[in-house]
């Protein structure tokens, strides 16, 4: 059985301090190979990148988490439109991309902010591009993400959340939305010259009846080489509490890329990171 290399990613590093520790030291152990960065949270900062690049050496690559949804509050300051003081939630930030009726300039502005953000803690622009709530998939905000892509970091990859065609399982509202933005989101990489991963997978309801490792597991299935598999492994602190509702399930995930038994599993499906 030949093996297939795939991209684990584990996204929301700097959310939090307990979350980025976490995340850190499952790259150090090989568990995890890719990291993907909230520059706009107030936890993040220069020792944070740090900390990141050490653990990540020259096998761990390290991307731009595009955040453009509350909690968090915008590098830019004159970013519109707000509620009180903080992006849009999702609901609102999706429904008004759908209408268009986002201001291009604020959201150009902003995501360029984010990507001098990254540039000036790590040193160099981020190895791929991504959103955080997938919002870099919407309407109007993918035009900025690629074009800002493309004059800020023009080597990376920009993260497509389309699952493989072998794969689709319509009961999955979610994942058929994102197979539906990811369409126009490929295409529009396509014409900008940037390259995107062939499959994507990882996404589920955050119930807390969820069972990861059953879930990880169709994950993989039909997974081709260089497909990616978004993670939120972590441990809870204050932090996290405060600016996300997704904290246990972040441990329960933390604990199975931790265990003895993960990477038996991957050689088991033929999977290498």
């Amino acid at each position: 059985m030949s093996t297939r290399r795939i991209i684990l990613c584990a996204d929301d590093y700097g959310i939090s301090p307990a979350v980025s520790a976490a995340i850190r030291d499952l790259i150090a152990r090989g568990r995890v190979n890719a990291a993907s960065v909230m520059v706009v949270s107030p936890s993040f900062n220069g020792a944070e990148a740090a900390a990141l690049r050490e653990a990540a050496g020259a096998t761990a690559a390290i991307g731009l988490h595009v955040t453009l949804t509350a909690p968090f509050t915008p590098l830019y300051r004159g970013y519109a439109p707000l509620r009180r003081g903080a992006f849009l939630p999702l609901a609102a930030t999706l429904r008004r991309a759908h209408l268009r009726s986002l201001l291009p300039a604020s959201l150009a502005a902003e995501i360029a902010s984010q990507f001098v953000a990254f540039k000036s803690a790590f040193g160099r622009p981020p190895d791929f591009v991504d959103g955080h709530q997938h919002v870099h998939l919407f309407p109007q905000i993918r035009d900025a993400v690629l074009r800002i892509t493309k004059e800020s970091a023009p080597q990376a990859w920009v993260r497509q959340c389309g699952r493989n065609a072998q794969k689709k399982r319509f009961g999955d509202l979610k994942a058929l939305l994102l197979d539906r933005l990811s369409r126009r989101f490929r295409e529009l990489a396509a014409e900008y010259g940037l390259r995107t991963n062939p499959a994507f997978a990882g996404t589920y309801a955050f119930r807390a009846t969820a069972d990861y490792p059953r879930l990880f597991e169709t994950f993989l299935n039909g997974l081709p080489d260089g497909g990616v598999i978004m993670c939120h492994p972590g441990k809870v602190d204050a932090e996290l509490k405060r600016l996300d509702p997704l904290t246990d399930l972040r441990e329960r995930e933390y604990d199975f890329f931790s265990a003895v038994t993960f990477p038996r599993l991957l050689a088991e499906h033929g999977v290498a990171l």
